[in-house]
């Protein structure tokens, strides 16, 4: 199965994106942290990357979303990483917390490497 025939092409471009957004310690830090947005409108943070990941699937069964948002077992498995690391990171510091504290947290940086590993796999 290749990424043009999973069934919601526009779901998985949001995990895509999500994905990237947590892979990037920059971007993070000036757009959640900081709030410098691109352009009047646009919103991002923490939170709304992680419930992009639950509502496309992924969060509680990345299998299960192969055909769907995710392409093959292989984006499955950096997937399930993922979001391992993430729920780490939340068990650690506090779903409630601001992004700034996720960011300090000495877990972030596993976080950051498995998105960026996830983000391979499902932008080849």
């Amino acid at each position: 199965m290749t990424e043009s025939n999973v069934e919601l092409p526009d779901m998985r471009a949001e995990v895509v994106s999500a994905v990237r957004a947590l892979s990037d310690r920059e971007y993070q830090q000036r757009v959640w942290v900081g709030r410098i947005y691109p352009h009047p409108g646009f919103f991002d943070d923490f939170t709304l990357n992680v419930n992009i990941l639950g509502d496309a699937g992924v969060w509680d069964s990345p299998r299960d979303a192969i055909g769907y948002t995710l392409a093959s077992e292989t984006e499955a498995a950096a997937m399930g990483s993922l979001v391992a690391h993430l729920e780490k990171v939340i068990e650690d510091v506090g779903s409630e917390s601001p992004d700034s504290d996720f960011l300090a947290s000495p877990l972030w940086q596993e976080v950051v490497e498995a998105a960026r590993n996830a983000l391979e796999l499902l932008t080849r």
